[in-house]
């Protein structure tokens, strides 16, 4: 599979920053390469991984609700749209959707979803950005004027450090004409659990942690050996958030793009965090970053929440 240049470039120098930190660490987004991309939509089928099924719930069964708060005309725009899954009960029950955009860094794979959408529903124009997330927002002509309400499933916000997150839904929040943000974010329950979900006994978890590392092999310049680190999910009840770590299981060294790094057995390489949160610290986040909560949807355990948040006046 090709890979852009521009990516490679950045995913070498990225990876050099990180592995040369204290605390090694590797940026969560370069997990959606093709491979990781695939990896984690089977990891949303896992019995253990409770997120997926508990939020597409809490939209099946307030789509109504939901439906009510979108503006007529309006550009669902997605972030880190992946599969866009759940992406299809907004455009199957929500009238007011006069368009979709769908945006992924991984851009083969927002492609062939984007192609699969646009046929599947031919009545909303499907406009598909191969762009991060996290960088400024660039919307073309056709969308620019369109009232737009934001979707991130998936609890991915919590994914970031608290300022990132709060950074995020703040740019959000300036977007041209936004009038909305439909948000889902994994709420804190028993260790168990939660570890549990990172870490499934079918392992694919663990094979897409270390699938970054093939990654880095891949296209990175890297000489990894994979076989050297196992992958390990932590909670940290500090900052309430499981930790997914790369460890080493014996002395190793490699190079990544042209440098060379050492690790130590029990050296962990940082991966990604996933927060979970209480709706208190869900309020507060929207009302630093300029939002206020319309409405919160859980399931009925408190598992997991939607949240439907508006500009703030």
């Amino acid at each position: 599979m090709n890979k852009p240049i521009r990516n490679n470039t950045l995913l070498g120098a990225s990876a050099r920053a990180g592995l040369s930190t204290a605390q090694k660490t590797l940026e969560a987004k370069w997990f959606y390469d093709h491979a990781g991309s695939a990896l984690f939509e089977e990891i949303t089928f896992l019995p253990e991984y409770y997120p997926t099924r508990t939020e597409t719930k809490i939209l099946q069964d307030n789509i109504a609700t939901i439906s009510r708060l979108f503006p007529d005309g309006a550009a669902l725009v997605e972030l880190g749209s992946g599969a866009s899954t759940k992406t299809r009960l907004l455009l199957d029950g929500v009238d007011q959707i006069g368009g979709y955009v769908p945006l992924d860094i991984s851009g083969e794979f927002l492609l062939e979803t984007a192609t699969i959408l646009a046929e599947d529903f031919p009545s909303i124009p499907v406009h598909p950005v191969v762009a991060d997330f996290m960088e400024p927002m660039t919307f073309t002509p056709k969308t620019q004027d369109m009232p737009k309400v934001a979707f991130f499933p998936g609890s991915t916000l919590g994914n970031l450090e608290s300022d990132a997150a709060v950074d995020l839904m703040a740019r959000v929040s300036h977007w041209p004409n936004v009038k909305g943000f439909l948000l889902g974010v994994d709420l804190v329950k028993a260790v168990d659990r939660l570890i549990a979900a990172y870490d499934d006994a079918a392992g694919v978890t663990a094979a897409f942690n270390l699938n970054l590392l093939h990654r880095l092999n891949r296209e990175a310049g890297a000489t990894i050996d994979v076989s050297a680190f196992l992958h390990e999910a932590r909670w940290n009840a500090r900052t309430s958030r499981i930790e997914m770590h790369l460890v080493a299981q014996r002395a190793t060294r490699f190079f990544v793009d042209g440098k060379e790094f050492s690790m130590r057995f029990g050296e962990s390489i940082h991966t990604e965090s996933s927060h979970k949160y209480t709706f208190e610290r869900i309020e507060q986040m929207a009302e630093r970053s300029g939002w206020t909560a319309k409405e919160v949807f859980v399931d009925e355990c408190q598992d997991f929440a939607v949240v439907y948040l508006e500009p703030a006046i």
